[in-house]
């Protein structure tokens, strides 16, 4: 679905940060991104949504194409309505609206008469959003406001869904239940292309996997060989 093929981009114009990278999403599938700080994942990312310009970055070389359509030059809007949304990292909601405002503030690419719909079909993926609807989002705690982060980039109704270190400062217990739910939105035909620090997790759940250092990918495979291979144990896994 997510080609993306010997991509290269910059930053004001002389930091050279992505060198290379070639990689693909299919559809109903998780793609694990993994690299060290500083390897280039959030660029890559940044490149693929068009938000690399308000970052002082572009897009020096290379392609981006989701389902043949040709995104490398597209704004964030119109990569929206071609069918990716991102979940950020640190959440980004909007503390001082409610609960539904955040997620009606995602379906603005969404035809109003399906919004409904979409919103009942969050509220029933994650309840405590549904009792919780008509209360300032600032209110959640950090878990909930993830699983609100996530409702309201699916309100766009993504063919692909990038995630940005989704963990980040969550517990154990629900750092769990949120790769049980990434594993329940890859099964309705949903990409997932997934930057995250916990590898051991997001290997458990992906399909495949890419390494990525110093801005060029330096291996890929199944997620479970990743899993199984030394230097990736030795690196990530301890």
């Amino acid at each position: 679905m997510l080609e993306v093929q010997n991509l290269e981009a910059v930053y004001h114009d002389v930091v050279r940060v992505l060198r290379g990278v070639s990689l693909a999403v299919p559809t109903g599938g998780v793609t694990a991104l993994l690299g060290p700080n500083g390897a280039g994942k959030t660029t890559t990312l940044r490149a693929i949504t068009g938000l690399l310009a308000i970052h002082d970055g572009k897009i020096t070389k290379g392609s981006i194409t989701l389902g043949g359509q040709d995104l490398t030059s597209l704004g964030p809007e119109d990569i929206v309505r071609a069918g990716i949304s991102q979940v950020m990292e640190g959440r980004r909601i909007l503390p001082e609206l409610t609960v539904e405002e955040n997620l009606r503030a995602g379906a603005w690419s969404t035809p109003r008469g399906l919004i409904p719909r979409e919103l009942d079909r969050h509220y029933s993926r994650f309840p405590i959003l549904a009792e919780r609807r008509r209360q300032p989002a600032g209110f959640l705690s950090g878990g909930e406001q993830q699983m609100l982060a996530i409702a309201r980039a699916l309100m766009s109704r993504p063919r692909l869904l990038l995630m940005d270190e989704p963990s980040l400062g969550l517990s154990p217990l629900l750092s769990s239940e949120l790769f049980r739910s990434l594993g329940r939105i890859k099964e309705e035909d949903v990409g997932i292309l997934l930057v995250e620090q916990n590898v051991k997790q997001s290997l458990a759940i992906a399909d495949r996997g890419y390494l990525l250092d110093n801005g060029h990918i330096s291996g890929a495979d199944t997620a479970e060989a990743l899993a199984r291979d030394e230097q990736v144990i030795k690196t990530y896994l301890g």
